[in-house]
């Protein structure tokens, strides 16, 4: 029998009105918040999001009035996007003050691709991050080891944008984005050691780098050390063994024969959905991918499992 709500009979109201993510994101979730929303609980004991990127769906559910979730736990496996997160929740004014003095112009972007981010402190590695978000072609947020830049930062600028005297960003969301993010625990490394915390009456949302829909599109194995058909199935089996502890449990991939093989158990449900997406070689190009949302609901007649 199925377990997926109606996202015509459930639609939430516009949670990003109140705080809106503070990265603009490849693969980003907002286009399918009126998908997911509807597909977690009403009441959640802690919400964990181990692969944040630009963190939709988290943003969405902390604009909600009241919370659904009592707390929070963040992390990612790109270190740089974890300094960014605490420092826009312990030190939003700081980022907001030196992203304000970036020029964003070719001379400035090409200085920072040849800084030696990693040596920074967390706030110089937000502004950076978010300067290199906003200004690179489509926000993408590609490292190289082998690289002519210091940062190994290899995403070109996006031409399209003239050359202005200030970076324009909104710090006004921005600090609504650190409100929201006051009292979320934000973590670095493997999706593993978050959701071990994980128990009953818990929601965690899933959202890896997706199996590749064709041999060209790889770029989606984002950390130095990619993201492979090996750790993919690792994240199911934790899925499923969690869910098996209490844990509702939805992830996002793509829509792909390896994806519905890989979530075969009937611990998950599959639905097919369309995302509107915005990243492509061709500037301007806007267009839908065929993903899938894979919802594994807690069951009295699962047993409960343990995290290997």
């Amino acid at each position: 029998m199925s377990f997926l709500k109606s996202t015509e009979s459930a639609r939430p109201r516009d949670p990003l009105r109140p705080v809106r993510p503070f990265l603009k994101w490849p693969g980003g979730k907002r286009s399918l918040l009126p998908a997911i929303l509807p597909q977690l609980p009403k009441r959640i004991g802690t919400f964990f999001e181990p692969f944040v990127g630009g963190g939709a769906l988290f943003f969405a559910l902390a604009g909600e009035a009241p919370r659904r979730f009592n707390r929070a736990v963040l992390a990612d496996a790109n270190e740089r996007i974890v300094w960014t997160y605490r420092a826009v929740r312990d030190h939003a004014e700081d980022v907001v003050a030196l992203l304000s003095t970036y020029r964003d112009d070719a001379a400035t972007y090409e200085k920072m691709r040849n800084v030696d981010v990693d040596a920074l402190s967390d706030v110089e590695v937000a502004a950076w991050f978010i300067y290199t978000n906003r200004c690179g072609h489509g926000g993408m947020q590609r490292s190289a080891t082998r690289s002519k830049f210091v940062s190994g930062f290899n995403v070109p600028r996006d031409k399209s944008r003239p050359a202005r005297t200030r970076v324009q960003f909104d710090a006004d969301n921005l600090r609504a984005c650190s409100r929201a993010l006051q009292g979320v625990e934000i973590t670095h490394g493997d999706f593993t050691a978050p959701l071990a915390k994980a128990t009953g009456g818990d929601c965690a949302y899933l959202d890896p780098p997706y199996v590749p829909a064709s041999d060209t599109a790889r770029f989606t194995s984002y950390t130095a050390e990619g993201f492979g058909a090996n750790d993919q199935r690792r994240l199911r089996d934790l899925a499923l063994t969690i869910v098996g502890r209490g844990v509702h449990v939805i992830a996002s991939n793509s829509d792909t024969p390896a994806v519905h093989a890989l979530y075969s158990d009937p611990g998950f449900e599959l639905m097919p959905v369309a995302a509107s997406r915005r990243i492509n070689r061709k500037p301007g190009f806007a267009g839908t991918a065929n993903e899938v949302l894979i919802i594994g609901q807690p069951s009295p007649t699962r047993s409960a499992g343990t995290i290997p």
